[in-house]
This record gives structure tokens, C-alpha cells and sequence, in this order.
């Protein structure tokens, strides 16, 4: 057995069930029809994004919740355009996240930038010029 080259589900321990679900569906998402008061699924073309109660994931995994703001981890959304990064991020923080780093040319090329949802899990927006986004809005790098 080993490891299939895919990511399954991300899940993100949050605070507040109901703020957290309702900051993503303002950003578009849909919660899954298996969504329940102690979880939100949303189908990201293949691969599911979940919210859960932040103790309830860090019990659930044997993990002690220090509460450190960066865990070492950020999630990025790759789009297809420049203008589209600060689109994103504009509507982000219209609903109630926080800019971390304004749209900006980093050295590789393309336009990037952060935010935080409301529990504090950082987001990059960015516009790759050499990465392909297809119709589902997955992203490929170039061979």
C-alpha cells in the first residue's frame, strides 16, 4: 500500500461552526447536503473542504490545541487572472476576514496576496501565469 498523489478532504478546526460556514458561503461555497450542526462539507471539484469544532478536530486526532496563530500551514486558491486576485481578497475581508498581505508581484511572477477567514487560517489568492486552471477550477502545473 502507499499513498494515492491526491489530498481527499482539508478540514479546518474553527470556533464557531455557524460564522465560519457562513464567512465561506459568502465567498461563494456551497455547504454539502451531508452538512450537519457539527460539520460543514463543501465539494471542492474532488476534493471536500470541511469546518469542524477546533477542540473537537484536535481531540479527534490526539492533538494538543495550543492556539499558536500559524501552524505552519497556509491553503491557496489559485485563479485565473491578476484582477481576480484582488477581487478575492477585497471580498474576504467585506466578509469579515483579515488582509494579511496585499496583492503583490512576487519574484516568480504572477500576483499574490493573504488573508485570514475569521479563525484566523491563512489563504493565498494567486494568479500564476505558468499554472493552468481548468474548467473545475483545479489547478496544473506545467510539464
Amino acid at each position: 500500500m502507499s499513498m494515492r498523489p491526491n489530498i481527499s478532504f482539508v478540514t479546518l478546526g474553527v470556533d464557531d461552526l455557524e460564522r465560519a460556514t457562513a464567512f465561506y458561503k459568502s465567498l461563494g461555497l456551497t455547504p454539502h447536503a451531508r452538512s450537519n450542526e457539527h460539520i460543514t462539507f463543501f465539494d471542492m471539484s474532488g476534493q471536500v473542504f470541511a469546518l469542524f469544532g477546533r477542540a473537537a478536530l484536535a481531540s479527534d486526532a490526539q492533538l494538543q490545541d495550543d492556539r499558536s496563530p500559524f501552524g505552519g500551514v497556509t491553503l491557496a486558491h489559485n485563479v485565473c487572472t491578476a484582477e481576480d486576485v484582488t477581487a478575492l481578497l477585497e471580498l474576504a475581508v467585506a466578509s469579515g476576514g483579515a488582509l494579511l498581505r496585499e496583492a503583490s508581484e512576487p519574484p516568480w511572477g504572477g500576483l499574490r496576496g493573504y488573508f485570514a477567514d475569521p479563525d484566523g487560517h491563512a489563504w493565498e489568492v494567486a494568479w500564476n501565469p505558468g499554472v493552468t486552471i481548468d474548467d473545475d477550477g483545479r489547478a496544473h502545473l506545467p510539464t
